[in-house]
C-alpha cells in the first residue's frame, strides 16, 4: 500500500511528499494526482521547512493518558502541500510562523512528524 511506503520513510527520519510528473505534490499519498487526476506519482524527499498555515491549542484530552495542552495544525510545507500535524515546544503561536521538521519515536520504530519553530 502507498501508506506503507510513507511509514516505512518515517522509520529513516524521512518525509515524504508525492509528485506527479506534471509538477504536483501532494500530501497526504493518494493513488491519483489531486491536479490532473494522473498516476505517474514517485515520493519525493521535503527539506522539513513550512509554515503554520491555522492551529489550535487542544485543552481537553481525548483520554486520561494524553497530556494537554497540546497544539495541532495545519502546516503548509515548502514544497506546497498541506499537512495536519502536532506543533511542539513553547509557544505562543501565530499563523504564518515558520516551522521545521522534528520527529517523535513511535513503539514500532516508525516516526510520527512534528514540527517546531524555525528561528
Amino acid at each position: 500500500m502507498i501508506e506503507d511506503d510513507w511509514w516505512d520513510g518515517t522509520r529513516e527520519r524521512r518525509l515524504l511528499v508525492q509528485r506527479c510528473s506534471c509538477g504536483h505534490a501532494q500530501h497526504y499519498p493518494r493513488d491519483l494526482c489531486t491536479r490532473c487526476g494522473g498516476t505517474d506519482l514517485a515520493f519525493a524527499e521535503a527539506s522539513g521547512r513550512g509554515s503554520v498555515d491555522s492551529f489550535t491549542v487542544v485543552h481537553r484530552a481525548p483520554s486520561p493518558d494524553v497530556e494537554t495542552p497540546y497544539v495541532i495544525a495545519r502546516v503548509r510545507l515548502a514544497e506546497g502541500p498541506i499537512m495536519l500535524t502536532r506543533l511542539a515546544g513553547p509557544g505562543p503561536w501565530a499563523c504564518d510562523d515558520p516551522v521545521r521538521l522534528g520527529w517523535r519515536p513511535l513503539p514500532d520504530g516508525r516516526h510520527l512528524p512534528i514540527f517546531t519553530k524555525d528561528a
